[in-house]
């Protein structure tokens, strides 16, 4: 059975975390210009070639300003996941450092944090006779009698899922009837203590954090994004991964005539206020230092300890 993949060494990183529109772009440029630090992007839709404006990709003056890495590396229609990710991550941090370069990791993402923290836990691989026959039970004897079933095999688990959470909950039963071991036991050896990484976070006050987002999502769909919709549409269509990516399933609803142009707008700042909070949530349990974005540039860098 597969196990953890290694951590990033043994140095310490440097990150920059936080929710989406909080002001990580900004905050990152500024700081990677004061120290001559290069940006790693950790951000698992800015992965996508042409999905520019939805996912508020650093432009192309931006990137001019400081070098950024593991960008537009597939198209929307191809599958990207977390080992890709590291594969490529690891691959931009030995380029920086074989030229004497510091690393800033920008994003929030936080599966990619833990993966390049902690490693990637992976259990075995998925047995496809063994899921279908879980799917089946699913559909035919409901939500609750699995995640009970869940709960009497690996109890820790399934006090962290939601009876509809589907996905997890098979997953958990997979790992069981395949090692006969809880995932939660498997996955103790993942949640060990995180090396001395330098995080930062950026956070602002909900009601202001709530204005940016509808702004920003104004901002994009008059700034071009159903047409980048319509465009990947026509050219490769998405992939189940890039198809996931926050607001683009509201344009392509907008686009098949589901939704009206004011609903659109609406629709998705509210899902984006949503994800955001969750975000912030699950960042909260790393040990994050938080700064609101407007703290003075010196202040921040402290937290990084960037050189420069």
């Amino acid at each position: 059975m597969r196990g953890v993949t290694r951590p990033f060494g043994i140095e310490p990183l440097a990150f920059l975390v936080g929710a989406t529109a909080v002001g990580k772009t900004r905050a990152a440029i500024a700081l990677a210009e004061a120290a001559g630090a290069e940006i790693v992007s950790m951000d698992s839709m800015l992965v996508y070639r042409g999905m520019d404006v939805g996912t508020a990709k650093p432009s192309a003056a931006e990137r001019a300003r400081v070098p950024h890495h593991v960008l537009d590396r597939v198209a929307p229609n191809e599958r990207y996941d977390v080992r890709a990710y590291l594969d490529d991550a690891e691959a931009a941090l030995a380029d920086i450092r074989a030229r004497g370069g510091q690393a800033l990791f920008v994003g929030g993402t936080g599966f990619y944090l833990k993966a390049l923290a902690h490693g990637l836990f992976e259990g075995p691989p998925t047995d496809l006779a063994l899921r279908a026959e879980f799917e089946a039970r699913y559909r035919a004897e409901g939500a609750l009698a699995l995640h009970a079933e869940l709960a009497a095999v690996d109890a820790e688990l399934a006090a962290r899922l939601h009876p509809n959470d589907r996905k997890r909950v098979l997953r958990g039963l997979e790992i069981y009837a395949q090692t006969g071991r809880p995932l939660s036991e498997l996955q103790s050896q993942w949640r060990r203590p995180l090396p001395p990484h330098r995080l930062l976070g950026l956070t602002r006050p909900l009601d202001e954090l709530d204005r940016r987002i509808a702004a920003r999502t104004a901002t994009m769909l008059a700034g071009g994004w159903i047409d980048e919709v319509r465009r990947i549409e026509a050219a490769t269509g998405f992939s189940a991964t890039a198809a996931q990516a926050l607001g683009y399933p509201e344009v392509r609803r907008f686009l098949a005539g589901d939704l009206t142009r004011d609903e659109l707008g609406a629709v998705i700042a509210q899902r984006t206020r949503r994800f955001a909070r969750k975000q912030a949530t699950w960042l909260r349990a790393f040990p994050v230092t938080w700064k609101h974005p407007d703290a003075a540039l010196g202040e921040l860098r402290a937290v990084l300890e960037l050189d420069g």
